[in-house]
Parts: C-alpha cells; structure tokens; sequence
C-alpha cells in the first residue's frame, strides 16, 4: 500500500542524510537555497544547515555542471539540481564531453561521484520547453548511467549508491511523482501486487504466474502503465505485468528472461517521443537475449512526435496516455 511519507519528502529526507553522512558533500544549483529550496522543494532545509556545501548558482547550466565537475574531480560527492530537465540539455557539453570521460581520460580511473537531478516529463501545462522527458539524449555515453525515481524505490538507498557510483548519474524525476507516496509493503492497490526482480518492481495482478503481457516502464510512467493494466485486465481479460526499473541505462534485463520469455507480448512504454529512445535501447537488449522465445515484436509506445503543447486538452493527445498502451497491445495481440 501507499507509504507515509511522498515521494519529494522522501527526496528530500535522501539529501539530508547524504550531507549528514558524507562531509565532502555538495549541492548546487539555482534557487536551491532557503528559504526557495529549489524549484519543487526537495532541497528545503539543506542550505540552512549546511550553509556552506549548499552553493547557489546563476542561470547557467552550463555554468553550474562545470562548478560540478571540478567539485567531483577534487573527490567530493556532488549533487547537480537542474531546474527543469530540458535545461540539461544546455550542459551537455559539461555532462557528456567532461563528467563521462573524466573517469577514462586521464590514463588511470577516476572516480567522478555526479549525481544530476533532472525533474522532467509534462502533464502540468508547462508547455514546450519545462515538460519534455530528454533520456534518450543521454543514452549511450560510457560512464553515463540514467536513473528514474520511482513509487517503489526508497530514495534514500539510492542516492546513497549513487553518490559512491564512481561515474556520473543523471536521476530523473517525473514532476508527477512528487506528490505521490510511495508503495511499501508489496501492495499497491486491491488489484495490484508488486515484488522485486533484481532492482526491478515487478507489478502483477492477482496471483503470480505467467503474464499474457509485460509491459516495461520507467518509473514516470508507472500510474500510466498501471491504469493500462488495470484496463486490460477487466474490459479485456488479458494478464498484464508491469515491470519497472530504476537503472534506465546501462539496463539490466537478467533478472527479468523469465517473466519476458512466458509472455505473449512484450511492450515498452517511455514519456519521450518514440524513435531512437529508450525502449528502443530496451527492445534491443530484449532481442539480444530472448530471441528464441519471443512470440512477437517488441511492442514499443511513447509520446507523438511533437513539442508538448501548453493547453492542457492539446498537451493530452502527445503525451503518454494509458488509453494509447491499451490500443496499442491489444491490437498486437489481434495480429
């Protein structure tokens, strides 16, 4: 069932104990100081306490994720706030062409512990430039790994892990999630059940067993998939799992052969637009590994090629709907 505490409290209570447990921990970004404590809150309470690991930056991502990389290459555990995700895209240069390749580049290993929060993904009317999901950017850089924050996962074990990574993390967090609390107790719902596989929330209505479909999702994107399976499951009859990661990138799929290779069908569902993004990254390691046993194609589902729209009704039709999953699988599973 759904926790005490919401997801950005959660957030929230990770940091602290980062800068509690670690005094060579760092926070920068805009308006991350008190009394503002960033954009959507999360850092509230850090600058107060640690006045002098909190660094306030101007408008310049850019800027900020160089500050960043010298903070991490001198050894110190350094978390990066970007306002908005799009903006990280302003700071590829710093984030790809520095933080990765500063592990590597030097002729021995290099620890660059990075950690870059990106809140990201629409459904608010932010319109064109504050509501995109920008993973697929990012994917495929050595010594990048991506993460998403997730109903499932306690924040604070995994900005632990991350901020001893020894590479650089860019941590997604869908806007959405914030005020959502997260699920304890292997229950969601009176439907839905949930387990772990690996790092992987496994969904499931019902008894366990094997599932008609699978269907993968980050964790922006679970209350979409989820009212998807819930669909499927009562006007259909048709037995979706829902699986979600917290490591997007380098993706795990070991723990998951079996559960993928009993399904009828398995889907991918991403917020970002479709066309070279993640789930196209996920039904590659699919293939790779379960050719032999796929019944059909990997089914993949994302938001329509277009800039999201700031009017709300315009902003519904791009971006991922439950409704769009349903279609989607069910007409796979007609073919």
């Amino acid at each position: 069932m759904a926790g005490a505490d919401r997801i950005a409290e959660n957030l929230n209570d990770a940091l602290h104990h980062v800068f509690a447990d670690y005094r060579d921990a760092y926070l920068v970004g805009e308006d991350v100081s008190d009394p503002y404590g960033g954009a959507f809150k999360v850092s509230r309470g850090l600058s107060t306490k640690y006045p002098d690991r909190v660094l306030s930056t101007p408008i310049s991502e850019n800027g900020l994720l160089g500050l960043c990389n010298g903070l991490a290459l001198c050894g110190n555990r350094v978390i990066a706030e970007v306002m908005f995700g799009d903006f990280a895209l302003l700071a590829f240069d710093q984030i790809c062409n520095f933080a990765a390749k500063s592990v590597s580049m030097y002729g021995h290993a290099k620890a660059m512990n990075l950690v870059i929060r990106c809140p990201v993904g629409g459904h608010r009317g932010y319109g064109p430039t504050h509501s995109q999901a920008v993973h697929k950017h990012f994917l495929g850089i050595p010594d990048l790994s991506l993460f998403e924050v997730t109903p499932f996962h306690d924040n604070r074990t995994l900005l632990d892990e991350l901020v001893n990574l020894g590479t650089p993390a860019l941590l997604f967090e869908e806007k959405r999630l914030y005020g959502s609390r997260r699920f304890t107790g292997g229950r969601i719902d009176e439907l839905f059940t949930f387990e772990f596989a690996g790092d992987h929330a496994v969904s499931s209505p019902g008894e366990p067993g094997p599932a008609d479909v699978v269907l993968i999702a980050p964790g922006g994107a679970t209350f979409t998939a989820l009212a998807a399976a819930r669909s499927l499951l009562l006007e259909a009859e048709i037995v979706c799992r829902v699986i979600t990661p917290v490591r997007l990138y380098p993706f795990d799929i070991r723990p998951l052969e079996d559960l993928l290779g009993e399904a009828r069908l398995v889907v991918v569902a991403e917020e970002g637009t479709e066309g070279g993004g993640w789930g196209a990254e996920v039904a590659h390691r699919v293939y790779e590994r379960l050719w032999p046993r796929l019944r059909h194609r990997v089914v993949l589902v994302g938001a329509r090629p277009s800039i999201v729209p700031t009017a709300r009704h315009l902003e519904h039709e791009v971006l991922l709907q439950p409704e769009r999953i349903v279609a989607a699988t069910r007409e796979a599973l007609r073919g």
